[in-house]
């Protein structure tokens, strides 16, 4: 099976998870590297993320989560998913 990248991803759900950790992280008006150290992630793997590049994985959306202060279903409804 082929692996999925945000280029794969025809409904743009990484997209909308990405826009909704951006609003929650502009919020709390932390930087792209602020939330990034603090969610133990690199920096512009960060950046990726939040423009729905990359595939997250379940734990990084939990350490982005916890980073943000809140839980993972409440980025995944706030996304649209």
């Amino acid at each position: 099976m082929a692996r999925i990248s945000g280029h794969q991803d025809k409904d743009r759900d990484l997209v909308k998870l990405g826009a909704a950790i951006r609003v929650r992280r502009r919020a709390l008006a932390l930087s792209q590297e602020a939330l990034a150290d603090a969610a133990v992630i690199d920096r512009s793997h960060m950046g990726k993320i939040e423009r729905g590049e990359r595939n997250v994985t379940f734990l990084n959306i939990c350490r982005i989560a916890t980073a943000i202060g809140c839980k993972p279903s409440e980025l995944l409804m706030e996304a649209g998913l």
